[in-house]
């Protein structure tokens, strides 16, 4: 019985060592693998990490990015300022954010005494020593360099934005659009009828703001029609407004000016355009917005045709600076700073135009 007893209990040890062994070996099996399983999987979790990480960094703000609290050398004191009627919602959005965030800085905008205002008559006060910096919707010309330099200084311009030119019509017309040389040939008097450019039988209207007060062009410094004289059936407007007005009521008429005033308008159309008439671009988003929509839904400028340039009149938005070693070449070299900063480009594209940083 003895002897029984003791084999069963030998019996059992022997039983128990052996599932203690399987246990363990199984423990010992599965570490292995998952360790194998980790160091596959690591580079994988890293990358994974390194990913996310990026994204979190690119998603939250960087601290390096310039803002109006930024710039340095910003003059304590009161300005006045004029030019470009296509800069007023810039003046509206990003000037009144600048005074807010630097409020040492005061800017007053100016109309001229005489004339339209414009970039012309903007650059014409700065001349003259009637403001202190102006905003221009074209570049400097020859003949306001020279003035600048008798006067003993000389003027620099700084662009910080573009925008289209646009052409519009009455929404009645039917025509496809325009290549710039017949835009330009319509304000030589050289084509006077739609039915010349596509369209119906019908005798063209150009209107503009009289060259002098002009906000814009469309016969560029490096054209070769640069300093020609309009035709004698240009009918000359003091302002953009009045000119939509004359369109709304003349089905024959035409007008270009900066795209980000005009495309919002109801009243009139905007033509596509082109270097040639298989290549026109229209400088609005497509579709057109008809005019029974444009009251609940405007236009928008077609930034990406402006920042790639397939779109053929492009406006660059230019500082006007007075380099005098003064007070005057201060102030403008702050406010273009100010409007250089990463914060500045993201509002002069809030504003409706296009960034050039």
């Amino acid at each position: 019985m003895d002897n029984t007893n003791q084999k069963k209990a030998l019996i059992n040890g022997e039983i128990g060592l052996f599932i203690r062994g399987l246990i363990i070996g199984k423990v010992l099996t599965l570490m292995v693998i998952g360790g194998l399983l980790w160091w596959l999987l690591k580079p994988n979790l890293l990358s994974r990490n390194s990913v996310n990480s990026s994204n979190q960094n690119l998603n939250s703000p960087s601290s390096t990015a310039s803002t109006f609290q930024t710039v340095t050398d910003v003059p304590n004191a009161s300005f006045n300022y004029g030019g470009s009627t296509a800069w007023a919602s810039i003046r509206q959005l990003v000037d009144s954010q600048i005074q807010s965030d630097r409020p040492e800085l005061q800017l007053r905008y100016i109309n001229p005494v005489s004339g339209s205002p414009g970039s012309s008559s903007g650059i014409r006060m700065l001349l003259d020593g009637k403001i202190d910096f102006a905003q221009s919707s074209r570049p400097l010309t020859d003949e306001e360099q020279a003035i600048a330099k008798e006067r003993g200084f000389t003027l620099e311009q700084r662009q910080v934005g573009m925008d289209g030119v646009a052409v519009v019509v009455n929404p009645s017309l039917n025509v496809p659009g325009l290549t710039v040389d017949q835009l330009q040939q319509i304000y030589l008097g050289k084509i006077t009828n739609w039915n010349q450019v596509g369209g119906p039988n019908l005798a063209i209207t150009p209107l503009s703001q009289r060259p002098e007060d002009a906000d814009t062009v469309i016969f560029p410094s490096n054209s070769n029609l640069k300093g020609q004289a309009f035709g004698s059936n240009v009918q000359y407007v003091y302002s953009t407004t009045e000119a939509v007005r004359q369109l709304s009521k003349t089905p024959g008429s035409v007008y270009y000016a900066s795209a980000r005033s005009v495309l919002p308008q109801c009243s009139v159309k905007a033509l596509p355009l082109g270097s040639t008439v298989g290549q026109l671009i229209a400088p609005y988003r497509e579709p057109l917005v008809s005019p029974e929509q444009c009251l609940r839904q405007r236009n928008q400028l077609n930034t990406q045709a402006i920042k790639d340039g397939s779109y053929p009149l492009i406006a660059n938005l230019f500082v006007i600076i007075k380099q005098n070693k003064g007070q005057e070449q201060q102030i403008g070299d702050a406010y273009t700073k100010l409007l250089l900063t990463d914060e500045g480009q993201r509002a002069i594209e809030q504003a409706g135009f296009v960034a050039v940083r």
